[in-house]
């Protein structure tokens, strides 16, 4: 295919990542907040480290402490490349690696839909797909994985060996493509924390290249390609591990462990975290764990429908791949889907449904996009066969419809993400304005600059006004205090009716334990905590 398709999808991708980011003046939410933040410190010179706590998993010390302890590194690495590049510490450099990556989504899923079908007409489509890419859009510009994640998988699909779906000799020199497959996986793992189910979908890989062609292999091929795999995946990975041996003494975070054990979304902020047990869990009883996996699963089978397959892809995704079905790459592609959904539903049914299948997800777009077309063409032929459609004139109509669904909804969605429904006041950096308010606010009273805020997003916080800050402990208000006093924190923003037990503590502000009310400013209850 032609080189100009491939840079017109890339230029108009870029070009609409700006578009959004021009009303974006902030990360935008807490995940966005924390990998800015980690960006920012490493681009001051100070390392993975972090002057704010989201959670309590890991049982911190205090401030400041190892960063990137539960979410992993790579946004963060990206938005420090951006600063670094600009040589100027803000979000609008910390975005530029983002916005770039973005422009390179649709001509990388068109590249993926020319291998897979060799129709010129059929990649185009796919990259249009990529190109307004529905709930994905508004976050494609932001401090956050999504854009990554998508160009990582899409890389990881385009270097599975070329002949694996075709009854051919095994080329030579195919671990260099099985050692690039474990390098993308281990990025993959850098971007996140389940990115290991990557390298599980890279080894499966090899095991099935090599039955498909094990009849002409090399004696001892599927060992060579499975190592330069796992070397492949070490390469990036083992400094992580090293640094996390480091500073917390495991391989892996000692967090991570502990979210399993959560009983509801809101207790990955329990202070202190060592009360999330294996017994803590199992003692609310089979059938409560039972129901909240079968309500995981089925908010995570809509999930796919209405995020993943945007509702009316749905069909042709499934149709393409069962067109393609023979190919290695649709089955890896299965495989990977079904162990990020088993992942999100069955360990982590709170974290999935609260945004992680989400995330995870995005890795499997640009394969889902470029097998759409081909469903497309399958259903053509149908109508072609049953209904005497022509299908010049079917493909053309159906291929403008579809993409003009995509543009609508991916408008629909970017517009009221962006603003509030109904107006053009901007929804994006609400949250950043009122902490840069609520900054200036505490400073004007005194606060000195080191003194520790207890917040709802403490990232958001931090990437606001640069101010130390840690999470509100779920919890009530002793737990609140107890927290503050193993933190130091000198204030409490209350922002909705988040602590248990204290309901009058938001709706009727007034002193409390170690709470002394202050004031409500931008609608938030300002307290001091006073400690003995």
């Amino acid at each position: 295919m032609s080189w100009r398709v491939y840079f017109l999808l890339g230029l108009f991708g870029f070009l609409l990542a700006c578009a959004i980011s021009a009303a974006q003046h902030s990360p935008g939410y807490m995940d966005a907040d924390y990998y800015y933040s980690g960006g920012l410190r490493l681009a001051q010179g100070r390392g993975f480290s972090e002057q704010l706590l989201w959670n309590y998993l890991d049982d911190p010390a205090g401030l400041p402490h190892p960063s990137h302890g539960y979410w992993m590194p790579l946004t963060s690495i990206l938005a420090a490349g951006g600063m670094a590049l600009l040589n100027r510490l803000d979000f609008f450099a910390a975005r530029l690696p983002f916005i770039l990556i973005a422009g390179l989504i649709p001509p990388l899923t068109a590249a993926l839909a020319w291998r897979l079908a060799r129709r010129k007409n059929l990649a185009i489509l796919a990259g249009a797909f990529a190109l307004f890419s529905g709930f994905y859009l508004p976050y494609v510009a932001t401090t956050d994985i999504f854009g990554a994640y998508m160009l990582l998988g899409g890389v990881f699909f385009l270097l599975v060996p070329a002949e694996a779906g075709a009854a051919q000799a095994t080329p030579p020199r195919t671990w260099i493509n099985f050692a690039a497959l474990g390098l993308i996986a281990g990025l993959m793992h850098l971007a996140r924390a389940d990115g290991m189910i990557w390298l599980v979908t890279a080894l499966a890989a090899v095991w099935l290249y090599w039955l498909k062609h094990k009849q002409t292999a090399q004696p001892g091929s599927v060992w060579l390609n499975g190592l330069a795999c796992a070397a492949g995946y070490l390469l990036v990975m083992l400094p992580w591990f090293a640094r996390n041996l480091a500073e917390f003494g495991t391989f892996l975070s000692p967090g991570g462990s502990r979210a399993l054990w959560i009983r509801e979304y809101d207790e990955l902020f329990s202070f202190p975290a060592s009360q999330l047990t294996l017994a803590r869990w199992w003692g609310g009883g089979l059938g409560a764990i039972l129901r909240t996996r079968l309500w995981a699963f089925g908010q995570n089978l809509l999930s796919t429908l209405a995020v993943q397959a945007e509702i009316f892809l749905a069909p042709l995704i499934l149709l393409g791949m069962w067109r393609l079905r023979a190919d290695l790459r649709t089955r890896l592609a299965a495989l990977a889907w079904a162990l990020t959904f088993l992942a999100m539903t069955l360990p982590f049914p709170f974290q999935g449904v609260r945004g992680g299948f989400f995330h995870s997800g995005s890795a499997l777009q640009p394969f889902f996009w470029a097998a759409a077309p081909v469903g497309l063409e399958r259903l053509l032929e149908f109508g072609s066969r049953l209904r005497g459609w022509r299908m010049s004139e079917a493909r053309r109509f159906f291929a403008i419809g579809l993409v003009a669904l995509a543009v609508c909804l991916s408008a629909f969605v970017t517009y009221n993400r962006l603003f509030s429904a109904g107006s053009n006041k901007e929804t994006w950096d609400a949250s950043n304005r009122r902490y840069a308010a609520l900054e200036s606010y505490l400073r004007e009273t005194g606060a000195a600059p080191a003194e520790v805020v207890m917040v709802n997003n403490s990232p958001g916080y931090f990437a606001a006004a640069g101010r130390p800050a840690v999470s509100i402990p779920f919890g009530d208000t002793q737990t609140v205090c107890a927290a503050a006093q193993r933190y130091n924190a000198g204030f409490l923003l209350l922002e909705i009716d988040q602590i248990k037990g204290g309901a009058d503590l938001f709706a009727a502000p007034g002193d409390r334990l170690c709470l002394r009310y202050l004031a409500t400013f931008e609608d938030v209850r300002l307290f001091e905590i006073t400690l003995p």
